[in-house]
């Protein structure tokens, strides 16, 4: 079944492009013949890096002062390609770079962000306007919000989704209060992102380029572990895939996956061309010792199975935006939309002077029981041949402070369900729920500021894979269970809502631990068990999250607050993140009490 959805998905790709349908399109430009471009002809770029805080007299931290704009501006993604349209992140419109720049911040020393908005009335590509999106503005400019993802600050300054606004406060969204955000950073020292989050609007604004990292430091904790450092041997790698015109414009299908069932959306894009750090699978110089990778997927839907040729493995320091307890090697690993791995490569083992960095995950993630996925390339080392003194190190232990995770601090037990909508008589997907329930309805999560809760998180869809994300919390993950009889289980929660509306979704009375017994127990790679933000929920499955809202470095039976009020401004969520499930509207607000 979903093979057969993506071969349609592919066909009518290539008719589109031949229509020259939606705005932001060339009319009668052909897409790109990937197969002409050249891989390996690129050298992987280092984004520019802007300082997340201030230096005083006497080297004294002091909060940091940024403004960051939202630029349309033209990107070289390849040598042989002409150059893009895009909307960018930057300093400047000259500045702006895919992926924006890496904003360095200090724990502890907040960071102001004023994010502006250049963006021209219309948009560079094409969008669903029969979502529940943030619109147009009426025709006044792209409409914006940026979300620093993984962060921990007051939801003001969260990116809420309905807090748009378009170039020159032209028109706002209903929970528009200001530009200006301000990043406490007072949380572990890790890996983040910052991405556009306007409603509806999200899936085309990331696709046209509004992405970038950001790291939290903390070098009295990091140094004395000894990895690598330095901007040559500690670099980001950001990983996405884009389909492109003839002519190097950024194509994205007008018409859906079949717009008989739906007039324009599509159920996953994805992209034949794999770009890191802006550039189609470029290649990296290294020479024989360690080195730093903070991989962070920002596809809109694509997955990563990531290997190393020659052997090689990967060794974890950090999932998400936290350290791991201790290190944990692998040969290969799963990264989902959104996710974030911190590994560290040791080159000197080499048997090759090249190593290709690639991947074997289907698209759709899982596929077919039957399929057996391409492996694609993503980017290429090139090993110096003479080996030299390295000077870093691979701790036995990384960070193994943070709280252990305890089911038994749970205050409360929820039961979060995901539904997936279609034609009847079809297997089209029209749009996909949390709780059967859209993203505007009212708040039905209200978490206790200082408490944890056991989230039981309910796949229902049949063949979706759906990174779950949770905005301010991190969470562990105690186990994933699959279902028994699911469509039985299915057909219970659903009730009568057969048109995507209301339903049973009662968990309990559909006897969720009966359809449990005897189900198989998906392991939770090594990797993936210390504290997150993302985690992948498999379709068919039940996944037990221990979700915690409190500071990560907040004792058990403390007080737990956060140095913020978290119950001020619009609000945080929770949704799928696969960006186009995240617009046609698997998101759900939340509430956070005291």
């Amino acid at each position: 079944m979903v093979k057969g959805r993506f071969l349609g998905m592919c066909v009518l790709l290539v008719a589109a492009a031949a229509a020259g349908e939606g705005k932001g399109e060339r009319q009668g430009v052909p897409l790109l013949d990937v197969g002409r471009l050249e891989k390996f002809v690129d050298e992987l770029p280092d984004m520019p890096v802007l300082r997340g805080y201030g230096v005083a007299e006497r080297g004294r931290l002091i909060a940091g002062e940024l403004i960051i704009g939202m630029y349309d501006t033209i990107w070289k993604f390849h040598r042989d390609l002409p150059a893009t349209r895009v909307f960018a992140y930057g300093a400047s419109r000259e500045t702006a770079t895919v992926p924006g720049p890496t904003i360095v911040a200090m724990k502890g020393v907040p960071t102001h962000v004023t994010w502006t908005n250049h963006l021209p009335p219309d948009h560079i590509l094409p969008w669903d306007r029969s979502l529940a999106a943030a619109g147009l503005g009426n025709g006044t400019g792209v409409p914006t919000v940026t979300h620093l993802h993984g962060g921990v600050q007051q939801s003001s300054s969260d990116g809420n989704s309905m807090a748009w606004f378009t170039s020159g406060f032209a028109a706002t969204g209903p929970h528009f209060s200001s530009p200006a955000y301000e990043y406490p950073n007072q949380q572990p020292p890790g890996n983040l992102w910052y991405h556009d989050h306007a409603m509806g609007l999200t899936r085309v604004n990331i696709l046209a380029s509004l992405l970038g990292a950001y790291r939290v430091s903390d070098p009295a904790a990091e140094a004395p572990l000894g990895l690598p450092s330095g901007e040559e041997f500690d670099r980001n790698l950001v990983l996405f895939d884009r389909d492109f015109k003839s002519d190097g414009s950024l194509f994205m299908n007008a018409t859906g996956n079949n717009p008989k069932v739906h007039p324009q959306w599509q159920p996953e894009y994805f992209g034949a061309v794999i770009v890191a750090n802006g550039k189609a699978w470029p290649f990296l110089r290294v020479r024989r010792r360690r080195y730093r990778f903070r991989i962070l997927n920002a596809s809109n839907a694509r997955f990563f199975r990531l290997s190393l040729s020659g052997g090689l493995r990967f060794v974890h320091v950090g999932s998400d935006s936290v350290y791991l307890a201790r290190p944990v090697p692998t040969k290969e690993f799963l990264l989902a939309p959104s996710e974030i791995a911190d590994v560290v490569v040791d080159f000197a083992g080499a048997k090759d002077d090249a190593v290709t960095l690639r991947s074997n995950a289907p698209t759709p993630y899982p596929g077919d029981l039957d399929e057996k996925a391409e492996t694609v390339a993503v980017m290429k080392f090139l090993v110096a041949r003479k080996p030299e003194h390295d000077p870093s190190t691979m701790p036995a232990a990384l960070m193994p402070w943070y709280p252990k995770p305890d089911a038994r601090e749970a205050v409360v037990t929820r039961h979060i369900a995901m539904y997936k909508y279609a034609k009847k008589g079809t297997d089209e997907p029209t749009h996909m729920y949390l709780n059967g329930v859209p993203y505007t309805d009212p708040v039905t999560e209200s978490p206790r500021e200082g408490t944890s809760e056991l989230w039981e998180v309910i796949n229902l869809t049949d063949d979706d894979n759906h990174p779950l994300h949770v905005h301010l919390a991190v969470f562990a993950v105690l186990r994933q269970r699959s279902l028994q009889r699911v469509n039985e289980f299915r057909d219970c929660m659903q009730g009568s809502a057969s048109s995507g509306a209301g339903g049973r979704n009662d968990a309990l009375a559909c006897g969720m631990q009966r359809h449990l017994a005897g189900g198989r127990t998906h392991v939770v790679p090594r990797q993936e068990r210390g504290w997150k933000n993302v985690f992948k929920v498999r379709p068919s499955t039940v996944a037990t999250l221990l979700v915690r809202f409190m500071p990560l470095e907040e004792p058990s039976g403390k007080s737990g607050r956060f140095p913020f009020d978290v119950t001020a401004g619009p609000g945080y969520v929770y949704h799928c993140h696969i960006l186009d499930h995240e617009d046609n509207e698997m998101m759900r607000p939340m509430k956070i009490v005291r």
